[in-house]
């Protein structure tokens, strides 16, 4: 395999580490090297010559080759089956509807969050349970990071270039979960998004990304009512309208196990939930009065703002430990100015088969 970008000598990981930093090309964080059999090694997993175009970031006409998301692949630390998801995450940031440009250089500071779908979870022995957005397996934090310095070292989106993130949040150095697909009898975020028939649900791999703020930990223990808890999650959903964005997107409502249940007992779908969260989640503009933002609500007191364009817009994965009546609101970064993108993992997305 015959690969193309320039080579580096250096005499020592020691050296090598320090190279890496001194030119700006790591998130902070050690990396592994990318040698020539390594980035190779990756690149035959996934079955893909080094000029294979993954995709063109439209406003700066900035091209990923899967030679060079080969290479940041191995500084973050992955091995070869990773490679395939983290072509399939980079393919579902570059889709038109996500709009990459502004949610990596705007100053609202959010990160990419990642969601993995499929058998490709037991593959990598992705955990979809403890502490599932803290990081805690190999696999997710990967290929999280994999996908953070191709942004960085292919696209430029460093911090204080590109990226002009005020504040930012830790998401930004890995935002990747894997949904608890056995744990429930509810449809996959990845099958419910592709619109995969019946009887091939829970066999396609894929990969949500969304363009996500931190999250936000909701707590009710004190009702079994699925309404009573969906209003739970719907207020903080205002409460990020009011204090954020007042416009609509794609929220992530993360479900653990002992919330799940209740909504189980009760008959509810996902499907039930997001319907109902998104009666409940909207606000008066007049509200913005009550938290320091009175000048902006002027003749439009009574106009009313959903925080969901529609139900569908409710992103729900079942995922967290066993205990606890805890669930996470992840809010999007500026409304529909950057639509959530699922691709299948192999898919060929706009290519031409030969």
């Amino acid at each position: 395999m015959q690969l193309t970008s320039s080579r580096i000598k250096v005499d020592d990981l020691a050296e090598a580490q320090e190279t890496f930093h001194a030119r700006g090309w790591t998130d902070g964080l050690p990396v592994v090297p990318p040698t020539d059999d390594a980035v190779a090694a990756c690149l035959e997993w996934a079955m893909l010559p080094p000029d294979h175009l993954i995709g063109i970031e439209p406003v700066r006409a900035r091209a990923i080759t899967a030679e060079k998301a080969a290479i940041n692949a191995v500084m973050a630390g992955c091995l070869p089956p990773h490679f395939p998801v983290v072509v399939t995450a980079l393919t579902a940031l570059l889709q038109p509807e996500f709009g990459l440009h502004g949610p990596t250089a705007s100053t609202g500071g959010c990160a990419l969050l990642l969601i993995v779908n499929g058998p490709i979870r037991h593959e990598l022995a992705m955990d979809a349970t403890f502490s599932v957005l803290g990081g805690a397996d190999r696999s997710r934090a990967v290929i999280a990071r994999a996908v953070r310095l191709v942004l960085a070292n292919v696209l430029d989106v460093k911090p204080g270039g590109i990226d002009r993130s005020t504040l930012g949040h830790p998401g930004k150095l890995g935002y990747c979960i894997a949904e608890d697909e056995e744990a429930t009898g509810w449809i996959s975020l990845g099958d419910q998004r592709l619109g995969t028939a019946p009887a091939e649900r829970g066999h396609v791999s894929s990969v949500t990304a969304v363009a996500s703020m931190a999250p936000r930990q909701v707590m009710n223990e004190w009702t079994t009512d699925p309404t009573e808890l969906c209003e739970t999650l719907a207020a903080e959903i205002r409460a990020n309208q009011l204090n954020y964005s007042i416009w609509p997107g794609n929220y992530t409502v993360v479900l653990p196990p002992q919330l799940r249940d209740h909504f189980d007992a009760a008959g509810w779908s996902k499907d039930d939930i997001a319907a109902c969260v998104y009666e409940r989640a909207r606000v008066r503009r007049g509200d913005w009065a009550a938290v320091g933002k009175g000048a902006v609500v002027k003749d439009r007191a009574e106009r009313t703002y959903p925080a969901l364009e529609s139900p569908d817009d409710l992103l729900i994965v079942a995922a967290g430990g066993p205990a606890g009546g805890f669930a996470a609101v992840i809010p999007p970064w500026l409304g529909t100015r950057s639509h959530a993108a699922t691709v299948a993992v192999g898919a060929c997305v706009d290519c031409e088969i030969r």
